[in-house]
């Protein structure tokens, strides 16, 4: 397959591909592979009304691994000529006589490797013109400045394409690649009313340009997100159920993920060490792992080392079925690589049937999480503890938005203590969930 917009087609990268492996055998080297990778892409912002940045991006590169035996060596190149090719693989080489025997090295185990490579719907290149962003992304910031009087200023807002390819060849007999692309529309604005000045925002995001929000409604929802958070105030400190909007619950699915992945499992520097078959999750949880969705933002039909991804649960009844591991870090632990060099593919939690107003009334009174702050969570004890704004809520009733304040937990008693997912799923990239709904967690304010 070719594209007129790439300077290679994918038959060029793949015989790129093969020549690197046939330089490094006659190096001497016992195993290689190699992965390139090009991407194009267009980026115009916009900030009241006036055109802030247009950007275009034309990358390349080539990452080349050698194995002499349980040696490795590493080397890439952005230069994609013959004697660039030559010199990369040369520098690998010669890095590899001099780097330690490392037992767990090599090549994904061939009966692995991906055989059928499915047609995932992946690449939807986005023909606008700077022209065309231009106006999409002024319709979008007008659109939010709109959305309320009090918003009076704007951080811009944004029209982002992008298109890529990506192949990956190994001495095994690997040779294989795909085209993605991946588009977005974005917006931030500012809100102010006496003393109290808000920013918020919003995205969307999808493969198709078909399949994005509206840059109105993108728009709009920025507007209106910005100037709810007007006259926000204090909390005292207390321990209340926590509601995360879906916008932000998918960084507590991230957390798990670092927990369950094979680097942090063997360095025994994660909170779910030793955690396989046990309960980890309350009962009603169920997480999946789908790399074969059509369209996905994290669909792929191999990973990073050529192996077959496929779909799997990673937590059924709130137990932990499985790990995410690469082929180096399975063997550290004695397992099989479970296709994920590279991370997760569409990590997605079962939502349950109530919708976002049926969760504030099930929680009755608490904290709803819009935002998060910082970075204060141990991944090797799970404790959590995080600035955050959102709203209070009383007999399941939004009163007033808060800010300044601390939410605290710990990841192992949180994740046992989701009382409900909801059905409003937000598909914004690699994790799909609703919103979730903590049983308790300390709130710190005044």
């Amino acid at each position: 397959m070719s594209d007129p917009r790439f300077s290679h087609s994918l038959d060029d990268l793949q015989q790129m591909s093969a020549d690197v492996l046939q330089l490094a055998a006659a190096a001497g080297a016992t195993a290689a592979e190699a992965e390139i990778s090009m991407g194009i892409g267009q980026n115009v912002s916009v900030r009241l009304d006036e055109v802030e940045t247009i950007e275009y991006n034309r990358d390349k590169g080539i990452s080349v691994t050698v194995y002499f035996g349980k040696r490795r060596g590493h080397a890439n190149t952005s230069d994609l000529s013959v004697q660039a090719l030559k010199d990369t693989v040369a520098a690998a080489c010669s890095i590899a006589r001099y780097t330690a025997h490392d037992e767990f090295c090599g090549l994904a185990d061939p009966a692995l490797l991906a055989q059928d490579i499915p047609d995932l719907d992946l690449y939807h290149p986005w023909d606008i013109s700077v022209d065309e962003a231009i106006l999409l992304a002024r319709r979008c910031e007008g659109a939010a400045l709109a959305a309320d009087s009090r918003i009076n200023n704007s951080e811009g807002a944004s029209v982002s394409t992008y298109g890529g390819l990506f192949s990956y060849a190994n001495s095994n007999g690997f040779n294989n690649g795909y085209f993605t692309s991946r588009h977005s529309v974005s917006c931030s604005v500012i809100a102010e009313q006496g003393d109290s000045m808000q920013r918020d925002y919003w995205y969307t995001s999808a493969r198709a340009a078909a399949d994005l929000e509206s840059a109105e409604l993108v728009g709009r929802k920025a507007g209106e997100r910005t100037a709810r958070r007007l006259g926000a105030q204090r909390l005292k400190t207390a321990q209340v159920p926590v509601l995360f909007e879906a916008s932000i619950a998918s960084g507590l699915l991230s957390h798990f993920v670092s927990a369950v992945s094979g680097g942090n499992l063997y360095r025994k520097s994660s909170f779910l060490l030793d955690s396989l078959g046990q309960q980890v999750f309350a009962p009603q949880i169920v997480i999946s792992e789908r790399p074969h969705l059509l369209r996905g933002l994290a669909s792929a039909p191999f990973d990073n080392e050529g192996v077959a991804t496929q779909s799997r649960d990673l937590v059924v009844d709130g137990i932990l079925q499985g790990y995410m591991l690469s082929s180096y870090s399975a063997r550290k632990l004695g397992m099989t690589t479970t296709g994920n060099a590279g991370g997760n593919h569409n990590l997605i939690l079962k939502s349950g049937d109530q919708n976002f107003e049926a969760l504030l009334r099930t929680m009755g009174t608490g904290l709803l999480v819009t935002e998060l702050l910082g970075h204060g969570i141990n991944p090797v004890t799970g404790d959590y503890s995080r600035g955050a704004a959102g709203f209070w809520v009383e007999n399941g009733q939004i009163q007033y938005p808060v800010e300044e304040i601390t939410i605290a937990g710990n990841l192992k008693d949180m994740f046992r203590e989701v009382v409900a997912v909801g059905s409003d799923i937000l598909v914004q990239g690699s994790r799909q969930t609703g919103s979730i709904l903590i049983e308790r967690m300390t709130v710190a304010g005044e």
